[in-house]
């Protein structure tokens, strides 16, 4: 019995420790910025969400519309929501904005970024851990957050 405690709390600590390296790992990475003027595609993993997926693919989600309460420049207003909700924006143009959010438990590191598209009305998203593969719905509800934050400002 002794033996078996021994190995769980060891398996436990092992766990734990992986989580935390992955979420220093997570750190050095960076953001995925535009890709032939587009947001980067998603990956082929469940932890990310965009705006320009076909709306067929898991990972679509509806892009923002550009509204009169968003002011002269939405992106202003999209990076007070980021800020208010305790994120941190790392790069900001006239055209496009990259953030980050990190986990409070293990430190993961997940990239939110925006890209203005003024010709069709939108405000396109894309929302992507940097490590592992699931992310158990994490960036599709802050992105749904951030959302409902937009209209209510």
């Amino acid at each position: 019995m002794k033996r078996a405690s021994l190995g769980l709390i060891v398996l436990i600590t092992l766990v734990i420790t992986v989580f935390f390296g992955l979420g220093l790992y997570s750190e050095t990475g960076t953001r995925s910025g535009l890709s032939n003027g587009q947001l980067t595609p998603c990956p082929d993993k469940p932890n990310c969400v965009s705006s320009e997926s076909a709306p067929s693919d898991d990972h679509s989600i509806a892009a923002f519309p550009i509204t009169p309460s968003m002011g002269e420049e939405p992106l202003l207003k999209v990076k007070e929501v980021v800020e208010l909700l305790g994120g941190d924006v790392s790069f900001s143009s006239d055209q496009y904005m990259a953030s980050t959010f990190t986990s409070d438990l293990f430190g993961f590191v997940d990239d939110v970024e925006f890209r203005l598209d003024q010709g069709s009305g939108l405000l396109h998203v894309r929302s992507a851990s940097r490590v592992g593969y699931s992310d158990l719905g994490a960036n599709r509800k802050r992105v749904e957050q951030i959302r409902v934050l937009l209209s209510t400002k």
